[in-house]
């Protein structure tokens, strides 16, 4: 697994060394992909339309009258007119949040228009405040760009309000950057062609036709290919959107935002979410604020930059569209510094932030309320058994460490941990119990302790380095880690990777060998189905289960979705839609095949028949 994705990287790095070097032929390369991905569209309608043809000159050339074997004629190519179409077909909507009535906030507002100015950008249409912790430049074209573009500028109230004045105009020349070089342009052509390729790969594949296997293999190879390719030029705007933030603020202003930026969403991603969707499990309503909790869980001392920095360099994406955090301070060649902290950005928005926090909060409310309850009643059934544990006046070793998970994962007010040593006290060598004990004293900073557990639960049961691994990556993200655990954490990733990389991964493994059917009850199957009709972008779903890298650790099942959403927004979909569907008693992994698909292939094998399908 670590090799693959070292090749990754070293072919992402050619290709940000030739976006860089050589822009001309790389954007040649670009368009070359895109030409030849047109092109076959072009020649599906081309011959799709071709039997219209030659029915229309028959009837209205030769002076025949309509059949019925006219109809026979011409129902295949229109059903593949009809697939080509809607692949093609995209609809572009305005930003959704609060935009500003002129005058709403001035000055805010007249600091905007300055930046403008002096960054060259083109107009905006408006102003947009959203609850989201993120700024955007969004450029939507009026009939598919033919007509010019429309620009919002988006300004997300958490983000506001972590950032200083002089930071907040730091992220604004930024996007105004985006505007001034078109890039808003660019990356709605390049998401737009990538969506195409995956939806035609997909279109074609849910019809019987017989050259769909063809289609499917190559839009396979060219989405995936195009999307890797573009992500190097993305990158490229981005350190052209730094630069321009840093000759409009100067460097420093710029090089503050993306640190403070960084260790804020970083707090967030380690503690706050996590937390939060944790509790739709045993709360049914979700919290009546959101704004506030965010503001506080952003804040907190100051953190070891140089860990910081190291942290992010491990963590960097190959597909990511942005630069590792210490690659764009290297490009802006400006030193890794917190600027001490001025008045928030958010004071700008004047007494209108109160107003747009209880706003915020309510349309946050009524958009996750399906989902959370959703949540809720799928741990429904582990609340029950909680219950039956607890009522137990002798439980074994083994449902005393299932009551321990089960209070971690819905019972989060209640401390699992002496649960655990319950558990591990009657069987010192449980595997599931040291594996989780020592996650969580990891967690609270008992480095040596926890260290000690996990390195003991990996030794009985090698199987689990990978998840080990990929837990110490979710912990490894906080920003606030004390300097015992951090090293703790570098150590056994030292430790680990060899035993991980060693294991099969998921396209190693024959379909006999790691997957069986899934087993799962008509009343089980039922409650899934009614997750997945509430999700439009999902067409079919495949189940099986799958061997778990703990052996005592809860049954495992691999869920393959066909995705019929935008390619962009997948991963964003696909996790809150993974904890809509959990199975009691059990851990899913959802996955849509765009880039797996040799599990894909194993996991239709398996199951055959789709679990779900959308309209039945």
């Amino acid at each position: 697994m670590a090799e693959r994705e070292e090749r990754e990287r070293v072919r992402v790095r050619a290709l940000e060394a030739e976006a860089r070097d050589t822009p001309g032929r790389y954007r040649l390369r670009l368009l070359a992909l895109a030409l030849l991905g047109y092109g076959v569209i072009a020649g599906l309608l081309l011959l799709a339309l071709t039997p219209f043809v030659l029915v229309a000159v028959h009837l209205f050339v030769a002076g025949a009258s309509l059949a019925p074997q006219h109809a026979y004629v011409l129902v295949l190519p229109a059903v593949v007119a009809a697939v080509v179409l809607r692949a093609l077909w995209v609809r572009f909507e305005l930003p959704p949040g609060h935009r500003l009535a002129p005058g709403e906030a001035p000055l805010l507002q007249a600091e905007v228009e300055r930046l403008r100015q002096a960054m060259g950008a083109p107009p905006l249409e408006g102003i947009v405040i959203d609850g989201d912790f993120n700024a955007k430049a969004a450029s939507v074209p009026r009939m598919l760009g033919l007509l010019g573009h429309r620009h919002t500028l988006v300004l997300g109230l958490p983000l506001m309000r972590v950032i200083d004045r002089d930071e907040l105009s730091a992220v604004i020349a930024h996007e105004f950057g985006h505007f001034a070089a078109h890039d808003g342009r660019f990356a709605a052509w390049v998401y737009l062609s990538r969506g195409t390729w995956y939806r035609l790969r997909d279109g074609m594949a849910r019809h019987g036709f017989s050259f769909a296997w063809l289609l499917a293999k190559f839009y396979g190879w060219l989405a995936p290919h195009f999307d890797l390719c573009s992500r190097a030029l993305t990158r490229r705007h981005e350190y052209a959107a730094d630069a321009a933030a840093a000759g409009a603020v100067g460097a420093e202003a710029a090089a503050s935002a993306l640190l403070r930026i960084e260790i804020a969403s970083r707090r967030l991603e380690a503690r706050f979410w996590p937390r939060l969707w944790a509790r739709a499990r045993t709360q049914r309503h979700p919290p009546a604020q959101l704004q506030a909790p965010l503001l506080q869980a952003m804040q907190g001392d100051a953190v070891d930059l140089d860990r910081l920095l190291a942290s992010a360099a491990r963590g960097q994406d190959p597909r990511d569209t942005h630069p590792a955090l210490p690659q764009r301070l290297e490009a802006l060649r400006a030193p890794a510094r917190l600027r001490p902290a001025g008045e928030s950005a958010a004071t700008l928005l004047g007494p209108l932030q109160d107003t747009l926090e209880r706003r915020l909060d309510g349309l946050w409310r009524d958009a996750i309320r399906a989902h959370w309850e959703a949540l809720h009643e799928a741990a429904a059934r582990d609340r029950a058994r909680l219950a039956e544990l607890d009522a137990m006046r002798e439980p074994g070793p083994e449902q005393l460490a299932e009551q321990a998970l089960l209070v971690e994962q819905v019972r989060i007010d209640f401390d699992p941990l002496p649960l655990y040593e319950r558990a591990l006290a009657a069987g010192p060598e449980r595997v599931l119990a040291l594996f989780r004990a020592g996650l969580l004293q990891l967690r609270r900073g008992e480095a040596e302790a926890g260290g000690a557990r996990l390195r003991k639960a990996v030794e009985l049961d090698p199987g689990a380095a990978r998840a080990a691994l990929e837990e110490l990556r979710g912990i490894d993200i906080d920003p606030d880690l004390d300097p015992a655990t951090a090293a703790t954490i570098d150590a056994l990733r030292e430790t680990l990777a060899p035993l991980a990389d060693a294991l099969p991964t998921s396209d190693d493994v024959s379909a006999e060998d790691a997957l069986q059917p899934h087993a799962l009850d008509t009343e089980t199957l039922d409650r899934f189905s009614r997750r997945l009709v509430c999700e439009p972008r999902v067409a079919r779903a495949w189940i099986v289960r799958r061997r778990t890298a703990l052996r005592e650790a809860p049954v495992h099942y691999l869920v393959l979705l066909d995705w019929r959403g935008s390619v962009a927004g997948e991963a964003a979909g696909l996790k809150p839609l993974a904890e809509a569907l959990t199975i009691p008693g059990a851990s899913l992994e959802l996955f849509t095949g765009a880039d797996r698909r040799r599990l894909a292939a194993q996991v239709r094998a398996v199951c055959r028949e789709p679990v779900y399908r959308k309209g039945r």
